[in-house]
C-alpha cells in the first residue's frame, strides 16, 4: 500500500506582515497614542528619512537602514478598530528587517495599550466582572489571557518600574504592578520598558523570551 504523499503547508500568515521571524521591532516616537489619530501623522510615515534608524539593533552594523516599505496591522482601541500601516527597514549587513511600531501597539498584540490597561485596572483592581470589565463583544478568554500574562509579569514589572515612580504599599505584586503603572502612566511606561529594559508589558511570548528577540545558536565549528 503506498502511502499517501505528505502535504507541505505555506508559512502561516499573521496581522504582523510578515512570514520571517529574522525581524526586530522599535518603537515610532511620531504616532500619536491614539491609532484614530494615525491619519494626521501620515506624512512623517511616508518619509523614510523621517525615523531612520542609524544602526542595525539586531546585527548592531553601524550604517543607515534601507527603507523597505510597509506592512498593515490590525489595532483594537477604544475608538478604532482596523488597519494601520507600520514603515519598515532593512539592514543590508544580516539582511533582517526593523519595523517601527507605535507607542500605542503592544508587539504581538490586537488590542491597544489602553484597551488593556482599562480591563486590567477593572477587573483587578475595581474588582468588576469578566463581562463589565472587557471591551464590547470581546470573548472572555482575552480577558483571561491578559489576566494570566499580567499575574506572570507582574513583579518583573514591579522591578523594572521602579526606575521611574516609587513602588506603592500593595499586598501583592499584582496590585503594585497596577498602582506603578497608573502612577507612571500606562503608554510612558510601556515605552520605557520597551525601548529602556526590552521589556513587554504582558511578557513576551516564549519564543522570544527573554527579550523579544529570537534566539540565534551559531553552528558548531569542524572538528579540525
Amino acid at each position: 500500500m503506498v502511502s499517501p504523499a505528505r502535504r507541505t503547508l505555506p508559512p502561516r500568515r499573521t496581522n504582523l506582515g510578515s512570514y520571517s521571524s529574522r525581524r526586530q521591532i522599535l518603537q515610532c516616537r511620531s504616532y500619536t497614542h491614539s491609532p484614530a489619530r494615525c491619519s494626521s501623522t501620515s506624512a512623517k510615515l511616508a518619509d523614510p528619512d523621517q525615523h531612520r534608524p542609524d544602526h542595525c539593533p539586531q546585527c548592531r552594523a553601524k550604517h543607515p537602514l534601507t527603507a523597505h516599505g510597509f506592512y498593515t496591522r490590525t489595532i483594537v482601541d477604544a475608538a478604532f478598530d482596523g488597519l494601520i500601516r507600520v514603515r519598515r527597514y532593512l539592514c543590508e549587513t544580516c539582511r533582517r528587517t526593523v519595523s517601527l511600531l507605535p507607542q500605542f501597539a503592544l508587539p504581538y498584540l490586537r488590542s491597544s495599550v489602553t484597551v488593556i490597561a482599562l480591563f486590567l485596572v477593572a477587573r483587578l483592581l475595581q474588582a468588576k466582572t469578566l463581562a463589565d470589565a472587557l471591551p464590547p463583544s470581546s470573548p472572555y478568554q482575552r480577558g483571561q489571557f491578559w489576566m494570566r500574562r499580567f499575574r506572570a509579569q507582574a513583579e518583573a514589572l514591579c522591578a523594572a518600574l521602579a526606575a521611574l515612580t516609587k513602588p506603592a504599599p500593595a499586598p501583592n505584586f499584582v496590585h503594585r504592578a497596577l498602582a506603578m503603572l497608573e502612577s507612571s502612566g500606562w503608554i510612558s511606561a510601556h515605552r520605557f520598558l520597551f525601548a529602556g529594559v526590552r521589556q513587554h508589558l504582558l511578557g513576551w511570548p516564549r519564543s522570544l523570551v527573554p527579550d523579544g528577540r529570537r534566539a540565534a545558536i551559531a553552528p558548531a565549528a569542524a572538528n579540525a
